[in-house]
Protein backbone atom coordinates (compact mmCIF):
# COMPACT_ATOMS: atom_id res chain seq x y z
CA UNK A 1 0.00 0.00 0.00
CA UNK A 2 1.55 3.17 -1.18
CA UNK A 3 1.07 6.70 0.10
CA UNK A 4 -1.55 7.65 -1.92
CA UNK A 5 -3.44 4.90 -1.41
CA UNK A 6 -2.94 5.38 2.87
CA UNK A 7 -3.97 8.41 2.34
CA UNK A 8 -7.05 7.96 0.87
CA UNK A 9 -8.29 5.39 2.60
CA UNK A 10 -7.62 7.26 5.79
CA UNK A 11 -9.62 9.97 4.64
CA UNK A 12 -12.41 7.23 3.31
CA UNK A 13 -12.71 6.36 7.24
CA UNK A 14 -12.39 9.11 9.02
CA UNK A 15 -15.27 10.21 6.87
CA UNK A 16 -17.19 7.28 7.65
CA UNK A 17 -16.50 7.94 11.13
CA UNK A 18 -17.83 11.71 11.02
CA UNK A 19 -21.32 10.43 9.36
CA UNK A 20 -22.01 7.56 11.44
CA UNK A 21 -21.26 10.49 14.67
CA UNK A 22 -23.25 13.03 12.77
CA UNK A 23 -25.88 10.64 12.88
CA UNK A 24 -27.84 7.84 14.94
CA UNK A 25 -25.70 5.22 13.03
CA UNK A 26 -23.24 5.24 15.74
CA UNK A 27 -25.31 4.07 18.41
CA UNK A 28 -25.56 0.17 16.55
CA UNK A 29 -21.65 0.32 17.79
CA UNK A 30 -20.96 2.33 20.66
CA UNK A 31 -23.83 3.93 23.66
CA UNK A 32 -24.67 7.76 23.56
CA UNK A 33 -22.01 9.31 25.29
CA UNK A 34 -18.80 8.26 23.22
CA UNK A 35 -20.52 9.95 20.60
CA UNK A 36 -18.12 12.99 21.03
CA UNK A 37 -14.99 10.16 21.13
CA UNK A 38 -16.29 8.88 17.70
CA UNK A 39 -16.41 12.45 15.82
CA UNK A 40 -12.69 13.45 17.19
CA UNK A 41 -11.57 10.06 15.91
CA UNK A 42 -12.97 11.10 12.14
CA UNK A 43 -11.56 14.44 12.37
CA UNK A 44 -7.86 12.96 13.83
CA UNK A 45 -8.02 10.24 10.45
CA UNK A 46 -8.96 13.12 8.17
CA UNK A 47 -6.05 15.24 9.44
CA UNK A 48 -3.60 12.69 8.89
CA UNK A 49 -4.90 11.56 5.94
CA UNK A 50 -4.28 15.36 4.65
CA UNK A 51 -1.12 15.71 6.27
CA UNK A 52 0.06 12.39 4.18
CA UNK A 53 -0.77 14.23 0.97
CA UNK A 54 0.80 17.44 1.68
CA UNK A 55 4.37 15.64 3.03
CA UNK A 56 3.70 13.44 0.00
CA UNK A 57 3.60 16.67 -2.29
CA UNK A 58 6.71 18.44 -0.52
CA UNK A 59 8.73 15.29 -1.45
CA UNK A 60 7.79 15.13 -4.75
CA UNK A 61 8.44 19.14 -5.37
CA UNK A 62 11.90 18.65 -3.65
CA UNK A 63 12.84 15.63 -5.77
CA UNK A 64 11.76 17.89 -9.18
CA UNK A 65 14.09 20.90 -7.55
CA UNK A 66 17.10 18.55 -7.32
CA UNK A 67 16.66 17.40 -10.44
CA UNK A 68 17.04 20.99 -12.46
CA UNK A 69 19.81 21.82 -10.32
CA UNK A 70 21.40 18.70 -11.19
CA UNK A 71 20.55 18.88 -15.14
CA UNK A 72 23.37 21.38 -15.77
CA UNK A 73 26.22 19.13 -14.16
CA UNK A 74 29.09 17.30 -16.60
CA UNK A 75 28.77 13.84 -17.17
CA UNK A 76 30.53 12.72 -14.12
CA UNK A 77 29.13 14.67 -11.73
CA UNK A 78 25.65 13.17 -12.89
CA UNK A 79 27.08 9.91 -12.91
CA UNK A 80 28.08 10.10 -9.20
CA UNK A 81 24.43 11.47 -8.65
CA UNK A 82 22.64 9.01 -10.27
CA UNK A 83 24.32 5.91 -8.65
CA UNK A 84 23.23 7.94 -5.49
CA UNK A 85 20.02 8.34 -6.77
CA UNK A 86 19.61 4.64 -7.46
CA UNK A 87 20.83 4.38 -4.12
CA UNK A 88 18.66 6.51 -2.39
CA UNK A 89 15.54 4.84 -4.85
CA UNK A 90 16.79 1.42 -3.42
CA UNK A 91 16.41 2.90 -0.15
CA UNK A 92 13.08 4.08 -0.71
CA UNK A 93 11.53 1.07 -2.51
CA UNK A 94 13.13 -1.04 0.41
CA UNK A 95 11.25 0.50 2.66
CA UNK A 96 8.00 1.16 0.74
CA UNK A 97 7.87 -3.04 0.45
CA UNK A 98 8.63 -3.44 4.34
CA UNK A 99 5.42 -1.63 4.57
CA UNK A 100 2.83 -4.61 5.90
CA UNK A 101 0.28 -5.88 3.44
CA UNK A 102 -1.76 -6.16 6.19
CA UNK A 103 -2.35 -2.46 5.92
CA UNK A 104 -5.06 -3.44 3.35
CA UNK A 105 -7.21 -4.47 6.21
CA UNK A 106 -8.62 -1.04 7.06
CA UNK A 107 -11.02 -1.68 3.59
CA UNK A 108 -12.68 -3.80 5.72
CA UNK A 109 -14.29 -1.80 8.40
CA UNK A 110 -14.66 0.81 5.82
CA UNK A 111 -16.67 -1.20 3.94
CA UNK A 112 -18.62 -2.28 6.76
CA UNK A 113 -19.40 1.29 7.41
CA UNK A 114 -20.30 2.21 3.76
CA UNK A 115 -22.21 -0.73 3.19
CA UNK A 116 -23.48 -2.54 5.69
CA UNK A 117 -25.93 -1.27 8.53
CA UNK A 118 -25.76 -4.08 11.45
CA UNK A 119 -29.23 -4.69 13.21
CA UNK A 120 -28.83 -4.10 16.52
CA UNK A 121 -28.15 -6.67 18.95
CA UNK A 122 -31.51 -9.06 19.73
CA UNK A 123 -33.64 -12.12 20.61
CA UNK A 124 -31.28 -14.48 19.16
CA UNK A 125 -28.12 -13.19 21.45
CA UNK A 126 -30.21 -12.96 24.17
CA UNK A 127 -31.55 -16.43 24.56
CA UNK A 128 -28.10 -17.68 24.62
CA UNK A 129 -26.24 -15.19 26.99
CA UNK A 130 -27.39 -15.48 30.86
CA UNK A 131 -29.19 -12.13 32.05
CA UNK A 132 -26.29 -9.45 32.84
CA UNK A 133 -28.12 -8.49 36.19
CA UNK A 134 -26.09 -6.25 38.55
CA UNK A 135 -27.42 -4.79 42.18
CA UNK A 136 -27.50 -0.82 41.62
CA UNK A 137 -25.53 1.33 44.11
CA UNK A 138 -28.35 3.24 44.69
CA UNK A 139 -32.21 3.03 44.42
CA UNK A 140 -33.32 6.96 43.97
CA UNK A 141 -36.69 8.13 44.76
CA UNK A 142 -38.97 7.78 41.52
CA UNK A 143 -41.62 10.06 40.41
CA UNK A 144 -45.09 9.95 40.94
CA UNK A 145 -46.28 9.57 38.02
CA UNK A 146 -48.56 7.10 36.54
CA UNK A 147 -47.73 4.84 34.87
CA UNK A 148 -44.17 5.05 35.65
CA UNK A 149 -42.13 5.02 33.15
CA UNK A 150 -38.92 2.70 33.79
CA UNK A 151 -35.83 1.08 31.99
CA UNK A 152 -35.70 -2.96 32.21
CA UNK A 153 -32.42 -2.50 33.82
CA UNK A 154 -34.13 0.07 36.58
CA UNK A 155 -37.35 -2.30 37.22
CA UNK A 156 -35.50 -5.56 36.88
CA UNK A 157 -32.76 -4.31 39.52
CA UNK A 158 -35.31 -2.84 42.42
CA UNK A 159 -37.63 -5.97 41.91
CA UNK A 160 -34.67 -8.04 42.43
CA UNK A 161 -32.36 -6.52 44.76
CA UNK A 162 -34.86 -3.93 46.22
CA UNK A 163 -37.44 -7.02 46.52
CA UNK A 164 -39.89 -4.44 44.99
CA UNK A 165 -40.43 -1.94 47.86
CA UNK A 166 -39.89 1.07 45.79
CA UNK A 167 -42.58 -0.44 43.10
CA UNK A 168 -45.47 -1.97 45.17
CA UNK A 169 -48.41 -0.19 43.92
CA UNK A 170 -47.42 1.56 40.95
CA UNK A 171 -48.22 0.49 37.52
CA UNK A 172 -44.91 0.58 35.67
CA UNK A 173 -44.04 0.60 32.28
CA UNK A 174 -41.64 -0.77 30.32
CA UNK A 175 -40.49 -1.06 26.95
CA UNK A 176 -38.36 -3.71 24.93
CA UNK A 177 -37.73 -6.53 22.74
CA UNK A 178 -39.90 -10.12 22.77
CA UNK A 179 -37.57 -12.65 23.13
CA UNK A 180 -38.80 -16.99 23.76
CA UNK A 181 -37.35 -18.99 25.92
CA UNK A 182 -36.94 -22.77 25.27
CA UNK A 183 -40.33 -23.71 26.84
CA UNK A 184 -41.73 -20.55 25.55
CA UNK A 185 -41.55 -18.31 28.79
CA UNK A 186 -42.03 -14.57 26.89
CA UNK A 187 -38.92 -12.20 28.20
CA UNK A 188 -38.88 -8.18 27.60
CA UNK A 189 -35.47 -8.15 26.86
CA UNK A 190 -33.30 -4.81 26.64
CA UNK A 191 -29.51 -5.12 26.02
CA UNK A 192 -27.27 -3.49 28.22
CA UNK A 193 -23.62 -2.34 27.54
CA UNK A 194 -20.98 -0.25 29.47
CA UNK A 195 -18.96 0.82 26.57
CA UNK A 196 -19.88 -0.88 23.05
CA UNK A 197 -22.12 -3.62 20.95
CA UNK A 198 -18.63 -6.16 21.69
CA UNK A 199 -19.62 -6.35 25.04
CA UNK A 200 -23.74 -5.84 25.06
CA UNK A 201 -25.45 -8.08 27.16
CA UNK A 202 -29.29 -8.81 27.79
CA UNK A 203 -31.29 -7.97 31.00
CA UNK A 204 -34.68 -10.09 30.81
CA UNK A 205 -37.57 -9.08 32.47
CA UNK A 206 -40.29 -12.44 32.31
CA UNK A 207 -43.90 -11.61 31.38
CA UNK A 208 -46.75 -13.23 33.14
CA UNK A 209 -50.95 -12.00 33.00
CA UNK A 210 -51.99 -10.36 30.06
CA UNK A 211 -49.40 -11.69 27.48
CA UNK A 212 -50.63 -11.22 23.91
CA UNK A 213 -51.58 -14.76 22.58
CA UNK A 214 -49.15 -14.46 19.56
CA UNK A 215 -46.12 -13.44 19.40
CA UNK A 216 -42.61 -12.74 17.76
CA UNK A 217 -39.39 -12.54 18.46
CA UNK A 218 -37.92 -8.99 18.14
CA UNK A 219 -40.92 -7.37 18.57
CA UNK A 220 -40.75 -4.34 20.63
CA UNK A 221 -43.35 -3.49 22.91
CA UNK A 222 -44.73 -1.51 25.20
CA UNK A 223 -45.44 -3.23 28.90
CA UNK A 224 -47.84 -1.70 31.23
CA UNK A 225 -47.83 -3.46 34.31
CA UNK A 226 -47.51 -4.08 38.02
CA UNK A 227 -45.19 -5.87 40.67
CA UNK A 228 -45.22 -9.36 41.58
CA UNK A 229 -42.73 -11.06 43.69
CA UNK A 230 -42.32 -14.14 41.21
CA UNK A 231 -39.10 -14.67 40.02
CA UNK A 232 -37.36 -17.35 38.02
CA UNK A 233 -33.76 -18.47 37.49
CA UNK A 234 -32.00 -17.76 33.74
CA UNK A 235 -31.75 -21.05 32.12
CA UNK A 236 -28.42 -19.73 30.58
CA UNK A 237 -26.53 -19.19 33.40
CA UNK A 238 -28.68 -19.21 36.49
CA UNK A 239 -29.51 -15.30 37.48
CA UNK A 240 -32.29 -14.08 38.75
CA UNK A 241 -35.06 -12.84 36.16
CA UNK A 242 -38.15 -10.91 38.02
CA UNK A 243 -41.56 -11.47 36.77
CA UNK A 244 -43.85 -8.34 35.87
CA UNK A 245 -48.06 -8.85 35.67
CA UNK A 246 -48.62 -7.62 32.24
CA UNK A 247 -51.87 -5.34 31.82
CA UNK A 248 -51.46 -3.91 29.06
CA UNK A 249 -49.80 -4.07 26.03
CA UNK A 250 -48.97 -2.82 22.55
CA UNK A 251 -46.12 -2.93 19.37
CA UNK A 252 -44.13 0.32 19.36
CA UNK A 253 -41.66 1.01 17.43
CA UNK A 254 -37.70 0.03 17.82
CA UNK A 255 -36.31 3.37 19.10
CA UNK A 256 -32.91 4.98 18.10
CA UNK A 257 -30.87 3.46 20.65
CA UNK A 258 -31.60 0.31 21.10
CA UNK A 259 -29.55 -0.17 24.12
CA UNK A 260 -29.43 0.43 27.72
CA UNK A 261 -26.25 1.76 30.04
CA UNK A 262 -25.46 -0.54 32.17
CA UNK A 263 -25.62 0.96 35.96
CA UNK A 264 -21.79 0.52 36.30
CA UNK A 265 -21.14 1.92 32.90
Amino acid sequence: MNRQAQSAVLFLLGASLLHAGTTDLYLRYVKAGLRPLVLASGAVLIVAAAATVWYERKRARRHKQNSERNSGQNDEQIGEQIGEHNGEQKDEQAHCHSEPRVSWLLILPLLALILVAPPALGSYSATRSGTALQEPLAYPDLPAADPLSLSVVDYAGRAVYDHGRTLQGRRVQLSGFLALDRDGTPYLVRMSLNCCAADAQSVKVALTGQVPPVLQPDTWLRITGTYTPRRMKDPVNGGPIPFIEVTEAKPVAAPKDPYEESPSG
